[in-house]
């Protein structure tokens, strides 16, 4: 008997003890080889596979809401409907739906339309898309400010910043990931007016960031420079002068550095303590001699001018065990928002641009947090609509 492979499944698949929609049953006339009749031996087996109804026909509802007069409070009072903003036509599924195709997956809202007009025969514009959106992102702002907070609560931080568009002017579209949240800030400033908008109080934890300088302003426990920004700097500049005796005796130091600062926190188990930080204080120590001294090359002098300013920012991952020697997380983090800013014109206003920076921010944070967006913002909505608060975002699941 041919043998059959397992289904392919992923992490949305029903579960197995899930209850079919329905059930179908099939049996061959003949042999598909040979066309010959078959002894029938009641042998079967299942499997099961997902897929979207045949009919795509958006549902219509008409809701019939009963007004009735309050005499204490002197006036007509009528329930609220929890799947349907006030004065939307569309209900909160298409509206939350179109939402994350736009600022978590990044499609254009020409797309979107296009797929709700043409394909789902649900007829949209793209103003009101729009602002449903700004209406939307009025509503989860208690989550943006919540994760905010969250963020200067974390015990480490990666920060990154890229150009954006808005009104066609320049503007700077900032990240700060932990591990369970991404903050997006859009701002007109790449410097530090930018970032004491988001530092409103002393960050506790470790900030971890390029070499960009606003970042040395921030008040903050400890720092992390990366590693990778400064590595790739110099390999570039390998490239150009790699039969150049000084400048390979730089590199050469400055990669067995690294290479022997990630070979240490394998170590640090079998060390004793004194013994694991007077390693540290050796490879402290090479940075700082490498930066201190006189280099002729152009190139040498510029990077070892970067160690003697931040030297003692590249060896804090050695003395914690959760922060890492690079930003990778930071650039993964602030990477979907340079997809988006490739397919489109970024943000038309102000408002504009405060709707995507909180909107990428809740869809975002509650990937990371292992929540399904739109059921959990549908749940926050009907919340909201009977009791006129929002609750608070949920944590990461367990």
């Amino acid at each position: 008997m041919e043998d059959f492979q397992a289904p392919i499944t992923g992490p949305f698949s029903a579960p197995r003890d899930t209850q079919p929609d329905r059930t179908r049953e099939h049996m061959l006339p003949c042999c598909p080889d040979c066309q010959g009749p078959l002894k029938r031996t009641g042998d079967t087996r299942k499997r099961r596979s997902e897929d979207i109804p045949e009919d795509l026909k958006p549902v219509i509802t008409e809701d019939i809401l009963h007004r009735d007069y309050c005499p204490a409070c002197q006036k007509r009072v009528e329930p609220k409907l929890p799947d349907v903003l006030p004065r939307c036509t569309l209900g909160n599924r298409t509206l939350v739906l179109s939402a994350m195709l736009h600022f978590l997956q990044g499609l254009t809202i020409g797309q979107i339309v296009d797929t709700f007009n043409f394909h789902l025969r649900m007829k949209v514009t793209p103003g009101g898309l729009v602002q449903m959106w700004h209406r939307l992102a009025d509503l989860l702002f208690s989550w943006y400010e919540q994760v905010h907070r969250e963020s200067l609560a974390s015990a480490k931080l990666h920060a990154d910043e890229t150009s954006w568009r808005v009104r066609g002017l320049t503007y700077w579209l900032w990240c700060f990931a932990s591990n369970d949240s991404a903050f997006y800030m859009i701002d007109r400033s790449r410097g530090s007016p930018a970032l004491q908008k988001f530092f409103v109080e002393a960050f506790e934890g470790t900030l971890i960031t390029d070499f960009w300088s606003p970042y040395d302003a921030v008040v903050c426990a400890d720092k992390q420079k990366c590693w990778p920004h400064l590595l790739r700097d110099a390999a570039a500049v390998s490239e150009k002068h790699s039969d150049d005796p000084e400048w390979k005796s730089f590199s050469r130091r400055l990669i067995g550095v690294y290479r022997d600062a990630k070979k240490l926190p394998s170590q640090r188990t079998e060390l004793a303590e004194p013994d694991y930080d007077m390693s540290v204080a050796r490879l402290e120590g090479r940075l700082a001699k490498l930066g201190s001294e006189s280099w002729q090359h152009a190139d040498a002098a510029r990077l070892a001018k970067r160690l003697s300013k931040y030297g003692n920012e590249l060896l804090t991952f050695l003395w914690h065990d959760d922060v890492p020697s690079d930003n990778n997380a930071g650039e993964r983090a602030i990477r979907p928002a340079v997809m988006i800013r490739k397919n489109s014109y970024c943000n038309h206003s102000e408002r504009g641009a405060l709707t995507q920076s909180v909107l990428m921010t809740v869809f975002r944070t509650l990937r990371l947090r292992g929540r399904e967006p739109l059921a959990t913002i549908l749940d926050a909505l009907a919340i909201y609509a009977a009791t006129g608060n929002m609750p608070p975002m949920p944590q990461k699941a367990e």
